[in-house]
């Protein structure tokens, strides 16, 4: 029997549950040079007006483990992107693509006008997802990333959602 189909279904897209936290801080930390902690990580969902997105595989056969996960703020009628990061071993499979269009339908359905992102100026594969979804660069903060590959300019992208 063949388990092509397996690979090839695009994630599952749902809310992060508590046990998922774990997992998000193990992404995260894979992703960026200053990892968030379960217990940050769990301040920050408590908080209102924040959502966390995960990807899951689709297959009922498949494990339930978190592929990567969205973290987004929403204040009156705006929003902003907190951090978005799939595993290492998942990226280049539209992932992040797949999070971040289910939360442009959130945030749509909860009345967002605009979506604020920051991005490293050096990070190029997550410039070109931004820029294929349609992010404008609105503004720079330069040095704004310690820890950057390049001058640590952070690029400051919106998308109008209406």
């Amino acid at each position: 029997m063949s388990f092509w189909w397996f690979w090839t279904q695009p994630p599952v897209i749902e809310e992060a549950l508590d046990e998922d936290l774990p997992k998000i801080a193990e992404i995260h930390a894979a992703s960026f040079s200053h990892g968030w902690n379960v217990d940050e990580l769990g301040r920050m969902r408590a908080q209102d007006g924040v959502t966390f997105l995960v990807a899951r595989r689709a297959s009922p056969y498949g494990t339930r483990t978190p592929l990567g996960f969205l973290i987004l703020r929403t204040a009156a009628d705006e929003a902003e992107v907190i951090t978005i990061a799939v595993h290492p071993r998942q990226r280049g499979r539209g992932i992040g693509k797949k999070l971040m269009e289910t939360g442009f339908f959130r945030l749509y359905a909860e009345r967002c006008h605009h979506l604020f992102l920051e991005v490293d100026a050096a990070n190029q594969s997550a410039l070109l997802l931004y820029r294929s979804l349609g992010f404008k660069e609105v503004g720079r903060r330069k040095g704004y990333y310690g820890s950057s590959d390049a001058d640590g300019t952070a690029l400051v992208m919106r998308i109008d959602l209406r």
